[in-house]
């Protein structure tokens, strides 16, 4: 399975869509910090602002902790439209490219094949986030240093530096679950056609229909909402609560693993049955 897993990372990385991603990432996350550091002090009046006429704020606020913060929370919602990219294209590009004879010709199973380009899927995922998490991260820490972190969630939190790092790691994690959802589904429509074009839209527009209907105030989409999984785009954010919401967490991981689980189920079983003859 390594060895499936490695050819498969070779074959997307030979690809320059693979790249797409990495590079607006990094565009983003500089932009935002180049912007961050013009405005210095500005970006987080928004947040002080209202207590700075009954509390002297001192310490570094505007640190590589607070970029990184507000740098996941602008951009997180827009990379599964890079994760679909490569997603979209594990299978699909098989078709297009007429390689799936050759490709099952191999003394490995159905499932193993379909199996090692979904972890290569996931893989690429968490690249993304890890990618995302150095360069807001650690690239932030050295240009603006170190302190506490102030966050506006159920009011405003003001966190320890000793009580910051575990919880980015976490956050990063949980970030990098809801992008693999993302790339769960974008594989599955991958095996359902011959061109990568079409899992790639259709991925896209099922996940802006679904944050549209978990953005309607209406009984009937308030109460699917839970179990669709664009709810769960910023679930990231419940490890920068002042106490942790446990039951929230594990709901989250839940439905986000649900999906997983059962959209690679149905594409192992369909590609299990893809007729490669005709």
């Amino acid at each position: 399975m390594t060895t499936l897993i490695n050819i498969e990372l070779f074959k997307i990385f030979k690809k320059w869509r693979t790249y797409i991603g990495f590079i607006a990432v990094a565009l983003l996350v500089l932009v935002i910090q180049l912007a961050i550091s013009i405005s210095g002090r500005d970006a987080t009046s928004g947040l002080t602002g209202q207590l700075s006429d009954s509390f002297i704020m001192v310490g570094n606020l505007l640190n590589g902790y607070f970029v990184s913060y507000m740098i996941l929370n602008s951009i997180i919602v827009n990379v599964p439209f890079l994760i679909v990219l490569v997603a979209g294209d594990m299978l699909a590009g098989e078709a297009t490219a007429g390689t799936y004879r050759i490709l099952l010709t191999r003394p490995v199973s159905r499932f193993q094949v379909v199996l090692s380009k979904f972890l290569t899927s996931i893989i690429y995922s968490y690249m993304l986030i890890f990618w995302l998490a150095i360069l807001s991260f650690v690239l932030g820490i050295i240009l603006f240093g170190t302190g506490e972190l102030i966050v506006l969630q159920n009011g405003l939190i003001i966190f320890a530096k000793d009580d910051i790092i575990w919880r980015f790691i976490l956050a990063y994690f949980m970030a990098g679950l809801s992008m693999c959802t993302v790339a769960a589904l974008a594989f599955f429509f991958s095996s359902l056609v011959e061109n990568a074009i079409g899992p790639i839209i259709t991925a896209m527009a099922i996940i802006i229909v679904f944050a549209i209907i978990s953005a309607i105030p209406i009984d009937f989409f308030q109460t699917i909402k839970p179990y669709l999984f664009t709810n769960y785009l910023f679930s990231w954010r419940l490890f920068f609560d002042d106490s942790l919401n446990y039951v929230e967490i594990i709901k989250s991981l839940s439905v986000l693993l649900g999906h997983i689980l059962v959209l690679f189920g149905i594409t192992a079983y369909i590609f299990e049955k893809k007729d490669i003859l005709t």
